[in-house]
């Protein structure tokens, strides 16, 4: 089995290559078909894959460390990769009918997303018809299958909150991802039309955050799959922000180092507002990892006790992540204002950083405004706010 040193290493190798890709990446709208590969030749996309089916059930902390090394060179690519590996955590808790549907033969497999509960069921025997023009699924065009977001009527009368799985077969995809941010992450819609999902392809989100979902205890041994998916499921989105910001640092760094002022000449390296503006927003990235960090380590002790977490802790863990990507966008805002208009060329690596930057705290997970209510509100020992995901 590869070990985490080993894929960090592995990763390390490809970079150049995706960085290179990067720009006819952002063209395409997707991520190239090679970033694919060389991602799955290293083995990232069996990171939460069990065991069983030749996973290799990494920690969270590894594969945040991953992503955030990928999203240096494209952050498309890391945002896609990421939701493409956290999918399969999220799949190890559906039956173990699925499971082999999925893997059973090909255990490379991956599944896209769209899990806003906006898909159109209706009860039949034996499951569900699903319809819906399901949107923002990121990596679509690399999966062979999707699990996308409905709302179902439960014998009491209100409604669950579910999942449903579909094969490629199932759905069309849409090209309509044409955004400012993340261009090449090719987050499209799904076109279903009166799918049929048997029920051994539905699971309630409450019971995959709270271990009572079907595929709960299939892998006893397992240090990653006794956990809520959510935290899981929505880490990359703060280590691409992260990953971001740390390559900004960098490429303000040589691209100020000699810059000069056209004007007069000066030398901007070497002046006190480009030396200010990079210390402060050194802190603030370092701050941003070291508040992952302490988060990514709790999810993944809890994990490895095998031990749900209270919902202060979620409240923790989820605002955490969205305190982070807020830091790590005013940090990289901080250099781009000082980075001259040379920047602003579509050539130049800081504004694709800054675009996309911005786009790591516009997901409904990462919303400060929505975090900093969903903490308050537990700090006071207010009930949650049904409306605030």
């Amino acid at each position: 089995m590869k070990k985490p040193n080993s894929l960090l290493e592995d990763l390390k190798s490809i970079l150049p290559t995706i960085a290179a890709n990067a720009d006819e990446a952002e063209k395409a709208r997707t991520v190239p078909a090679e970033n694919i590969a060389l991602l799955k030749g290293t083995g990232l996309h069996r990171a939460f894959l069990p065991k069983k089916f030749g996973g290799l059930e990494i920690s969270l902390p590894e594969f945040a460390e991953c992503i955030a090394l990928v999203a240096g060179s494209c952050a498309s690519t890391a945002w896609a990769m990421s939701l493409l590996c956290t999918h399969s955590h999220q799949l190890a808790m559906f039956p173990a009918k699925l499971q082999e549907e999925i893997w059973g033969s090909n255990p490379d497999a991956t599944a896209s997303s769209s899990i806003a509960p906006f898909g159109r069921t209706e009860e039949v025997e034996g499951g569900v018809t699903f319809s819906g023009e399901m949107g923002w699924s990121s990596g679509c065009d690399h999966a062979e299958w999707a699990i996308v977001g409905f709302r179902r009527k439960n014998a009491e009368g209100t409604q669950d909150y579910c999942f449903a799985v579909l094969p490629r077969s199932d759905y069309q995809i849409r090209d309509d991802w044409y955004a400012v941010g993340m261009r090449a992450s090719g987050s499209r819609t799904l076109i279903i039309d009166n799918a049929f999902v048997p029920e051994h392809r539905i699971q309630k989100a409450k019971d995959m955050m709270e271990g009572k979902s079907a595929g709960f205890g299939l892998y006893p041994d397992s240090k990653i799959f006794y956990a809520p998916y959510r935290p899981y499921f929505a880490s990359g989105f703060s280590t691409v922000s992260l990953g971001i910001a740390e390559r900004m640092l960098e490429v303000f760094r040589e691209k100020t180092r000699n810059r000069v002022r056209a004007y007069t000449g000066a030398a901007v390296g070497a002046a006190t507002p480009a030396l200010m503006r990079l210390a402060e927003s050194t802190h603030q990235v370092a701050a941003a990892r070291a508040l992952l960090e302490k988060s990514w380590q709790d999810i993944a002790e809890h994990s490895e006790r095998h031990e749900y977490p209270s919902r202060g802790t979620l409240a923790f863990w989820r605002t955490n992540q969205g305190y982070a990507v807020k830091m790590c966008i005013q940090a990289v805002d901080r250099l781009m204002e000082a980075s001259g208009g040379g920047a602003w060329f579509e050539s130049n690596e800081s504004q694709r950083l800054f675009r996309d930057a911005h786009l790591t705290g516009a997901h409904a997970y990462t919303d400060y405004d929505v975090c900093a209510q969903i903490l308050g509100r537990e700090l006071m020992g207010l009930e949650p706010d049904p409306s605030m995901v």
